[in-house]
């Protein structure tokens, strides 16, 4: 098949002959051989080149064990790169020629463990089960750093080509946060991807996160505790003091005063349950992720602050509140909180992208996504359209209130149509991913719970602007 010419050529020119083990056949019978590829390597143009980097010689990863959960028959490598991030390399033990790298979500504060990495893989197993290369860095900085997260994703791939093996095609998978991490990585290291698999990503950047400030300027003016009156004072768009010994339990114990949240409904005040329903109608989120959220509230907005010298990110000003009992008295008592032009910027620059995603890129998201916002979508097809990119996106998504993980068999279909669009130059469309779905050998046809034609609404009907 003639690659589609709105891509811009985005695959190697040099892509090796076709070595794929026979077992691979039956699920992904559809990929270009090596006749297709020499048609590919016609292509006049490519992705512009990142900023030349001086990148280290790396060491050789390890032979170690593997953790559980990881398919039988793969092995495993380990390592700790130049920058200090530990990683986890698998492959299968019959291999498809295609690496995974993968983006994880978070971010985890505190030092990194090198058991991140096992948690990563015994969720996307299914990567390794396809027979693909698995390749996964820890990252070196623990908490909100991304652009050396994505520092951190290319290194990892730089290791697994110079010490394990040459790929024939490279994909980078963002997952949660780590779609934000991928994302940056796309825009920093173009020609070191062919395809991206984004999902339940973090896809709009900064504005993802306004809303946990609403909240805790809302769950203060509702509650009080948090900071307590006795407590030294201290501005809620700082999350927490440096110096604060505040821990989650604590947290969860004020919580659990004010709102009665680890109580059946039919155990708590009438107050209490006012007060829940003000946070779900007026925050528009679920009751059980409120706890949630405020912790991201309180030690990952700590975090941010710190690293943005002191000052906030995000702000509430001009926002005018609605869904409560009173609004006039809500949007009279919530503090408002004016972000610090200086920290919103250099906020932005870490963690944000513009859409110059030049290969193909493939999303899924679950629709009741309460963790992140599905409706983050829509930013992402406006940016990448405003950047001349809208024809290399396709958004796929799913009835699912899951966030972390949608089931074995929605993944799947997803490897296989970027791959399939990578390899021929044939888009899918969220109707053929949600076909296939029912289709592949062994699927789960319950699990497939693709809905073709939703269409997320912009993050502005979910999020107030500011």
């Amino acid at each position: 098949m003639t690659p589609r010419p709105d891509l811009a050529c985005p695959y190697p020119t040099h892509a090796r002959a076709d070595s794929r083990p026979a077992w691979l056949g039956h699920s992904l019978g559809w990929l270009a051989g090596v006749a297709a590829l020499s048609v590919l390597a016609g292509c006049a143009s490519a992705p512009s080149q990142a900023p030349a980097v001086a990148w280290p010689k790396e060491a050789a990863p390890s032979a170690a064990p593997c953790p559980e959960g990881v398919p039988a028959g793969a092995r495993c490598l380990r390592g700790q790169d130049s920058a200090t991030s530990h990683y986890l390399i698998l492959m299968p033990e019959k291999w498809s020629g295609v690496l995974v790298v993968h983006a994880h979500g978070g971010p985890n504060l505190g030092a990194p463990q090198a058991s991140r990495a096992n948690e990563d893989i015994k969720r996307w197993a299914i990567t390794v089960q396809l027979g693909h290369a698995w390749a996964g860095s820890v990252f070196r900085q623990g908490g909100f750093a991304v652009t050396t997260a994505a520092e951190d994703t290319e290194r990892v791939r730089r290791i697994f080509i110079d010490h394990v093996a040459q790929p024939r095609r490279t994909l980078l998978h963002g997952q949660s946060w780590g779609a934000m991490v991928a994302t940056r990585a796309a825009e920093l290291f173009p020609a070191s991807w062919e395809g991206i698999l984004l999902t339940s990503g973090v896809v709009a950047g900064p504005a993802t996160y306004d809303f946990r400030l609403d909240l805790r300027a809302i769950y203060q003016h509702l509650c009080g505790n948090h900071p307590k009156p006795d407590d030294p004072a201290y501005p809620v768009w700082m999350g927490l003091p440096p110096d604060s010994k505040l821990t989650s339990a604590e947290l969860g114990a004020r919580v659990d005063e004010c709102l009665g949240l680890r109580r059946p409904a039919a155990q708590r005040s009438a107050e209490q349950a006012r007060k829940i329903r003000t946070i779900v109608d007026v925050v528009r989120i679920p009751e059980n992720s409120i706890q949630g959220h405020l912790n991201w509230g309180t030690f990952t907005l700590r975090d941010v602050v710190q690293r943005t010298g002191g000052r906030s990110p995000f702000g509430n000003e001009g926002v005018r509140y609605s869904g409560s009992p009173d609004d006039a008295a809500l949007n009279a008592g919530v503090v408002r909180v004016k972000a610090d032009p200086q920290a919103a910027a250099q906020f932005k620059a870490d963690t944000d992208h513009a859409g110059r995603l030049r290969v193909p890129v493939l999303t899924t998201h679950g629709i009741g996504d309460s963790t992140v916002f599905v409706e983050g979508s829509d930013t992402l097809r406006s940016r990448m359209q405003a950047a001349g990119n809208g024809a290399r996106l396709v958004q796929t998504f799913v009835d699912s209130r899951e966030h972390s993980y949608l089931g074995d068999a929605i993944y799947p279909p997803l490897f296989e149509a970027l791959l399939r669009w990578v390899e021929q130059g044939d888009k899918p469309t969220p109707a053929g991913i949600a076909q296939r779905c029912r289709t592949m050998p062994g699927a789960n046809v319950a699990e497939c719970k693709f809905v073709p034609d939703y269409v997320a609404r912009p993050l502005a009907t979910r999020i107030p602007v500011r």
